[in-house]
């Protein structure tokens, strides 16, 4: 019989929704706090982190999280990181991930726009010949930060527009921050060719999941589990492929979901919804994509045979070009054969 927790170590992944300066390793947090010690109210001591990273609600971890990304004072921080992020990726066998990245927020902290993505672009194509992963970047909005935000986040993607920029997004809170208000930028960074792929439905009910899809041309979304309270918006998602990247820790995490147990991927996957499985925000919710698969398989009752097929509909909603989602696919199948044959 096959462990399913050394199965899933083993598999190829996609990673679809992660963010950049929420995989940030403790050891690497702590390196920065240590940098700027005096200037931040991020312990400089690892074991301190977890009680740092105990957040009470939604808007606490988006304080939180801020709180981090000013750690990030220079282009060397952000290659450091970045190369960091990639390290870990690969090394629980996620063969290509498209990291969800924040410009705005760098940029205002004083990095100038074309440094920050020369040095994204630098550690992506290290990464690549280094480590064996593929990294692509979703340009996200801040929501918190309105318009002038979304402005600056457009102008960076479309000016500066690295080889590795495959999508527009939005995220900070929902609540308070209507989608329908970013059209005209996600019109704009979609007639470029960047695909949409704006949070929504994660805090705030499925109206906000509708505005992403009529609004914001939405072709994936981000978390988008309250889907799962409208049986119309279920059906529109499973008839059209859309699907959701789902990240079940990081809703416990941030109070989304009371517990794990009412998280609503098993009604999502009933409904015939395409689900991606992601990790948000990985050290800062105790968590990795390895252990969100092994949250997922216990959710849905899986074994080895279905968290491969999870595997498959991370690559299939990707946005690689489908030789290379085929390469990929190949490979996680001749894993499950070789790993219960």
């Amino acid at each position: 019989m096959t462990d399913l927790s050394a199965f899933i170590a083993g598999l190829p992944k996609v990673e679809l929704h992660v963010h950049h300066v929420g995989s940030a390793s403790p050891r690497i947090v702590a390196e920065l706090a240590a940098r700027h010690e005096g200037r931040t109210p991020v312990p400089a001591d690892p074991a301190a982190l977890a009680d740092y990273f105990a957040f009470r609600d939604f808007a606490h971890f988006v304080e939180i999280y801020l709180s981090v990304v000013d750690l990030i004072r220079d282009p060397d921080d952000v290659r450091i990181l970045t190369y960091e992020v990639a390290r870990e990726l690969a090394r629980q066998e996620v063969r290509y991930a498209e990291l969800t990245i924040t410009p705005y927020s760098h940029v205002r902290r004083g990095i100038p726009a074309r440094a920050f993505c020369e040095a994204i672009e630098d550690a992506r194509k290290a990464a690549a010949v280094e480590l064996g992963i593929e990294l692509r970047w979703c340009f996200d909005i801040p929501g918190e930060a309105g318009l002038p935000a979304a402005e600056q986040t457009l102008r960076i993607a479309l000016d500066e527009r690295p080889d590795g920029l495959v999508s527009f997004g939005l995220g900070g809170p929902e609540i308070g921050v209507p989608r329908p208000q970013f059209k005209p930028y996600f019109d704009q960074a979609r007639a470029a060719g960047l695909r949409s792929v704006p949070h929504a439905g994660e805090t705030t009910g499925p109206e906000t999941i509708w505005d992403a899809l009529r609004e914001l041309g939405a072709e994936r979304i981000g978390h988008g589990i309250s889907a799962a309270q409208d049986p119309r918006l279920l059906e529109h998602l499973a008839e059209r492929r859309i699907p959701l990247e789902v990240c079940p820790t990081s809703n416990l995490r941030t109070r989304a979901v009371r517990s794990i147990d009412e998280h609503p991927l098993p009604t999502l996957v009933d409904a015939g919804v395409l689900v991606t499985i992601n990790s948000d925000d990985p050290p800062m919710f105790g968590t990795t994509l390895e252990q969100e698969y092994a949250v997922a398989a216990n959710l849905l009752g899986l074994g080895p045979d279905g968290v491969a097929a999870l595997a498959v509909d991370a690559v299939t909603a990707s946005f690689l070009p489908a030789p290379e989602q085929a390469r990929i696919i190949a490979e996680i199948n001749g894993y499950l054969a070789s790993a219960v044959g």
